[in-house]
């Protein structure tokens, strides 16, 4: 077995195709399957189903890529550790983080992190969850910032800090003067929700339906910003996290908290177990613990 096949192999794992994972490795495409081939052979294991023009891992296929992963950033990590011994305060850190949390929590760490460490780098990468995620389990991101947990042996998590969400309503709501807002209280009301795909959006609908609230969804963003200023101009209500609910540009929406059971969700960092943690990444891991809920 050779590091090149593993190379080979994840590209194929990673994108579903023998032609793009030659593209990305710069190799034929025959070459490529052939290496494949020779390291199917080797193990005696099928490692992908090949069904016409797609193809999927098969089970030997997911046991060895968990594996394979995990070989090549050790490998890849063998410049950075012989860096870190040179110069703990300088490096490289790729930071995967979901849109309802990146441009909120992480200006003002990333505006602390560099006037103390100004020889680092960090790249932000936002994206769903699911992306960052698979970014962490490939090795394409040192860490990822998400609001929901994830279970797997090969991952490392923490949580930061936990947060409301708040019931965002427009400024002449009659919801606005009630002492009391409850969940009865909204069902039936019009909402302008993040869609389904971001975890903030499942979220919210998941706590509608623990606590009898059938909402009419009458909008879905994918930016909290574009809901924010359609509940200001009264299109419907929303649930926002705290973070989010700072001052806007024109009219603005105002926050109610709902009584309980209230409505939180909790921030998470999450790294690979086997990756190499850099002296400058553990530096920035403790920024993130130490700013808190902002």
């Amino acid at each position: 077995m050779e590091i090149h096949q593993l190379r080979y192999f994840v590209a194929v794992a990673n994108l579903r195709s023998f032609t793009r994972a030659a593209r990305q490795c710069l190799v034929a495409q025959p070459s490529l399957s052939q290496q494949i081939i020779k390291l199917e052979r080797e193990l005696r294991q099928p490692l992908f189903d090949r069904l016409g023009r797609s193809i999927r891992l098969t089970a030997a296929g997911q046991t060895l890529h968990a594996h394979a992963v995990a070989i090549l950033a050790a490998i890849d990590g063998i410049p950075d550790r012989v860096k870190a011994v040179a110069d703990p305060h300088q490096g490289k850190i790729q930071v995967g983080a979901i849109p309802t949390i990146a441009p909120y929590l992480l200006p003002p760490v990333l505006k602390e992190f560099s006037k103390r460490f100004p020889r680092a780098t960090v790249m932000v990468n936002e994206n769903l969850t699911d992306h960052v995620v698979r970014g962490c389990l490939e090795g394409e991101l040192d860490v990822g910032i998400i609001a929901s947990p994830v279970a797997s042996e090969f991952f490392g998590s923490e949580v930061l800090f936990s947060e409301e969400l708040l019931l965002a309503l427009p400024p002449k709501h009659p919801f606005v003067n009630k002492r009391t807002i409850t969940w009865s209280d909204l069902a039936g009301q019009p909402f302008v929700l993040m869609n389904e795909l971001h975890c903030l959006g499942e979220q919210a609908m998941g706590f509608c339906k623990q606590n009898g609230c059938l909402p009419t969804i009458i909008c879905q963003s994918v930016q909290l910003l574009t809901i924010q200023k359609l509940v200001a101009l009264g299109q419907g209500l929303s649930l926002i996290p705290a973070m989010a609910c700072h001052e806007q540009q024109g009219r603005r929406c105002i926050y109610r908290r709902l009584a309980a059971p209230s409505p939180s969700r909790s921030v998470h960092i999450l790294w690979r177990k086997d990756r190499f943690q850099s002296p400058i990444l553990s530096e920035f891991a403790q920024a993130l613990r130490n700013v808190g809920a902002p």
